[in-house]
């Protein structure tokens, strides 16, 4: 599978259901730790989308496993759409969603209609807006030293 297919079905698994503002939010993510400078997702991926996309532990989309239960949504069964493509094209060609931040590393669903204020939990991102059941996190100075 190459990496603009790979990218396609993760930004249907992962945001299928936001609405296009949701699924540029959460490609201009990914992108975001491509093209960052600094930091774990440079020093790991060193700005290789596929890299990124497939890092341990990021995306609960790439998990066959979860908690122990078959993860039935997940890249390797769902089929992306016309629309699925257009965004990672959009993206993959360095658009960036400025509703999400700009800057935004992560985002994450809280199950719970308040976004935590720092996200991953060593607060090396700080919330800045939700969009649709996502809560996005634009880095601290923290991120730097990861």
């Amino acid at each position: 599978m190459d990496n603009r297919e790979l990218f396609a079905r993760l930004i249907k698994c992962e945001a299928g259901g936001e609405g296009v503002d949701g699924m540029k939010a959460v490609a201009t993510v990914i992108m975001n730790r491509v093209r960052v400078d600094r930091g774990e997702y440079q020093r790991v991926n060193q700005g290789d989308l596929r890299m990124v996309i497939e890092q341990q532990c990021q995306f609960s989309c790439l998990k066959t496993m979860i908690g122990g239960e078959e993860n039935v949504q997940n890249i390797w069964v769902v089929t992306p759409d016309p629309i699925h493509y257009e965004v990672a094209d959009w993206a993959i060609s360095g658009n960036i969603f400025l509703g999400a931040g700009g800057d935004a590393l992560w985002y994450m669903n809280p199950f719970n209609p308040q976004c935590p204020p720092y996200f991953p939990y060593n607060r090396t991102g700080y919330w800045y807006t939700r969009i649709h059941q996502h809560c996005f996190f634009n880095p601290t100075e923290a991120y730097g030293q990861t």
